[in-house]
């Protein structure tokens, strides 16, 4: 078989090095006339994906992240509220890692490349469509075409493939918070290095973890009550943006006036979006993946994992089925009910960031300290536990 994957972001280049790996062919087509190397902010890859990217024999250490083995949620005036694991920490690879998200799609593409997979640039996705007879052809806005057996859409949360398999998609949710975020230098914390530190502030959420001394990265989400116009994220000025977050911050406890006054590029917001459903996530051998068939709120933590679980899943099932309609019907099958599940737990964790009087008190003395001592009591994690066996029968894959 031989597949056109359309985005090289992160799930592309997973989806056709495990695709390569089934025995497919993949050539991968990128919107963009370049690369977005360095740009952006910086994710959390947790011990679900890491271990699908062990699937495909990438040790998560060459991606350029580091250790975040815990989190604890603090309310605005410092109190502890919870500590919380961010996986096991009995054996390598067991807890997530924090990454710049360009320096993870970057590796994944240059690995992708490494193995002898084309990345294509500058084409845009324009129409896509089954081909009698079987197969699929792809229509790029510079006038090329590509066939193959089937194609995959790893074009993100703004999907062209979702738009074409279903025009009448419901578009991506706004969940209520602009994200921002920056790299302060300089500056220390008290913290230990690689657990992170996160503050229900009085205005606005604030995060931060200290990767080394006088290295420390943090991110911000601000309550709006509305998604941000793109004329007024642009009027949000770096001085402008700067200043809002010293008011929003300025009667909580923390480090995080210090940490913004030590980032010398605050990173411009952005709205936070999810898709709480998608109705098509495939049409004959045209389907989906990642962020295109079920994007979820950063607060989650694992948009990236899911999208590594996709490809890896998906190839097994195109190498078991060899049929891409097939492939298509059983991923949906096995991944529906798991990614929707954690759309939903992620809103309602939005919900808890932003500020109201009515919660806060249910939130913190309840809701936290319950899930903490759950979260201890716990043997297996139903998020982070979950595994793809490559060579499992195919009856005990996990849903």
């Amino acid at each position: 078989m031989r597949a056109i994957i359309v985005g090289a972001g992160i799930t592309g280049p997973v989806t056709a090095m495990a695709l390569q790996k089934a025995g497919i062919d993949a050539v991968v087509h990128e919107a963009y006339d370049r690369t977005a190397d360095g740009v952006g902010a910086y994710l959390n890859l947790a011990p679900n994906g890491l271990a699908a990217l062990r699937v495909l024999d990438i040790d998560p250490h060459d991606l350029g992240g580091f250790d975040t083995p815990a989190l604890e949620l603090r309310g605005s005036g410092g109190r502890l509220l919870a500590h919380l694991a961010m996986g096991r920490d009995d054996g390598p690879g067991t807890v997530s890692q924090t990454v710049r998200r360009s320096d993870l799609y970057t590796r994944l593409r240059d690995e992708a490349v490494r193995r002898g997979i084309p990345v294509e640039y500058g084409k845009r996705l324009v129409d896509a469509a089954a081909v009698p007879g079987g197969g699929a052809v792809a229509s790029f806005a510079d006038g090329s075409t590509a066939e193959g057996d089937l194609l995959v859409g790893a074009d993100g949360l703004h999907s062209r493939t979702r738009t074409i398999l279903d025009p009448g998609c419901p578009p991506p949710r706004y969940t209520g918070l602009l994200n921002t975020g920056g790299y302060a230098s300089g500056v220390s914390v008290d913290a230990r290095e690689g657990v992170f530190t996160m503050i229900f502030g009085r205005r606005a959420f604030f995060a931060y973890v200290q990767r080394a001394p006088g290295d420390v990265w943090w991110f911000a989400n601000v309550p709006r009550a509305r998604a941000a116009s793109d004329d007024e994220l642009a009027s949000w000025t770096p001085d402008r943006w700067r200043a809002e977050l010293e008011r929003l911050f300025a009667d909580d406890a923390g480090p995080a006036l210090e940490l913004i006054a030590a980032t010398p590029r605050v990173i411009s917001p952005w709205n936070t979006l999810d898709l709480p459903k998608v109705p098509v996530w495939h049409r004959g051998p045209i389907g989906l993946v990642g962020d295109a068939a079920h994007g979820i709120s950063p607060t989650s933590g694992q948009g990236a994992s899911l999208s590594i679980e996709d490809g890896v899943l998906l190839a097994r099932l195109l190498r078991d089925h060899g049929d891409p309609t097939a492939a298509f019907g059983a991923f949906e099958a096995l991944r529906r009910g798991r990614v929707e599940k954690l759309i939903a737990q992620a809103k309602r964790t939005s919900n808890q960031k932003i500020p109201n009087p009515l919660t806060r008190v249910l939130r913190d003395r309840v809701i936290l300290p319950l899930v903490s001592r759950a979260a201890a009591r716990s043997t297996k994690d139903w998020v982070t536990d979950y595994r793809i066996d490559w060579d499992a029968p195919a009856d005990r894959l996990p849903a």
